[in-house]
């Protein structure tokens, strides 16, 4: 688990205990939002490429994440029709808008920004996979545990690739961040969702 402990220290705060509860209690709308993030993850990640077509070191990571993530995706898929979930569209959270809305828009601080903000949201995906994972049924949990890894991995390489592209100090952007981060994990919120903050009763 020192994957995680890594995380724990990265983010600025724990997944509220409201929100296992509440998760846990529609598993089935946190496994089609998982799907979700799945394919956005992906796409973000393709996204980067052909944004930045001449960034070796970045065409090769995202590559080889965004094959990942689409592979979780097909496995969150085949865990939602054994389940005989009906599929349906899940709205997105705020979480990600919310973060996004910081981003610088030049460069290369669009850059560093967007992949800092990359870098916290597997982050936390990687912390949620971790907290409820002991609370599910085996399956579920087994799924779970098998994608911290490479989740883990995903949020390392976003770190590093930001790092890369400012060719110098990014803490003070990375703590701009993590609080921003910390208040949407902290705040109520209407939405269940995998990256939602706490819920509203």
């Amino acid at each position: 688990m020192s994957d995680v402990n890594e995380i724990h220290q990265f983010l600025g705060c724990k997944t509220p205990a409201s929100w296992i509860q509440a998760a846990l209690k529609d598993q089935s709308l946190l496994l089609l939002d998982h799907a979700n993030c799945e394919k956005k993850a992906a796409s973000t990640a393709l996204n980067l490429m052909y944004r930045y077509s001449d960034n070796f070191e970045l065409l090769n990571k995202m590559s080889r994440l965004a094959r990942e993530e689409l592979r979780h995706f097909e496995q969150v898929l085949a865990l939602i029709k054994g389940r005989g979930i009906e599929f349906r569209h899940v709205t997105a959270s705020r979480y990600a808008g919310g973060l996004h809305t910081n981003i610088r828009t030049s460069e290369p601080g669009k850059l560093i920004d967007t992949l800092i903000v990359g870098a916290l949201i597997e982050a936390r995906s990687c912390e949620r996979f971790a907290c409820i994972a002991p609370h599910l049924d085996t399956e579920l949990q087994d799924f779970y545990l098998s994608l911290l890894k490479s989740e883990s991995r995903h949020f390392r390489d976003y770190l590093a690739l930001a790092r890369q592209a400012a060719q110098g100090s990014i803490e003070d952007r990375i703590e701009f961040f993590v609080e921003k981060e910390q208040v949407l994990i902290e705040s109520s919120d209407s939405q269940l969702r995998f990256h939602s903050g706490v819920p509203v009763v």
